[in-house]
């Protein structure tokens, strides 16, 4: 059986472990967007912060090591565009390289995550940011090092907004 997952992180990445232990003998695929296959998405906020200092603290799996761990491919910085299930496979672009390709699978697992919800008078600029990805936290950090605000705003409160707010003060 070929299972082919699209999106990584808490959801895609759990997925398929969760498949391997149920059939060691699957092949599992994972297309994930970002350049990251499993993250801490609490310890964001954190990096952000200061109180997780290593970048590399806030990667819970990298590809190689999901490989060797599980036997599952994880491909990151690669999108899935089109899903043609009546054939059973899923276009996808390798985000760094722009080369797409076709790829089939027996069952699929759509784990694509979300996007932020932004208010509808937001207009994108170099001082406002969501927070969801690793990308989004080194971005935020580095405005904050570079910038050094005194005042922010956080939409948002959830426990992570909640924390970024924390780490913020």
């Amino acid at each position: 059986m070929k299972v082919v997952i699209i999106g990584g992180v808490a959801g895609g990445a759990t997925a398929a472990a969760r498949i391997r232990r149920l059939d060691e003998n699957a092949e599992i695929i994972i297309f994930e967007r970002s350049g990251y296959i499993s993250y801490a998405n609490c310890g964001l906020p954190y990096y952000i912060g200061g109180v997780i200092e290593d970048k590399e603290d806030l990667t819970l799996q990298t590809p190689e090591g999901f490989y060797r761990r599980f036997r599952i491919k994880a491909k990151v910085n690669h999108e899935v565009t089109d899903i043609d299930a009546k054939n059973k496979t899923v276009s996808v672009t390798d985000l760094k390289t722009g080369e797409s390709f076709t790829e089939s699978y027996d069952k699929l697992i759509l784990s694509p995550g979300a996007k932020p919800i932004l208010p509808d008078f937001y207009t994108e600029n170099e001082r406002t940011f969501t927070l969801r990805t690793v990308e989004d936290t080194l971005k935020i950090r580095a405005f904050v090092e570079q910038n050094q605000p005194k005042t922010a705003v956080v939409i948002g409160g959830g426990f992570i907004g909640l924390e970024m707010a924390e780490n913020l003060s």
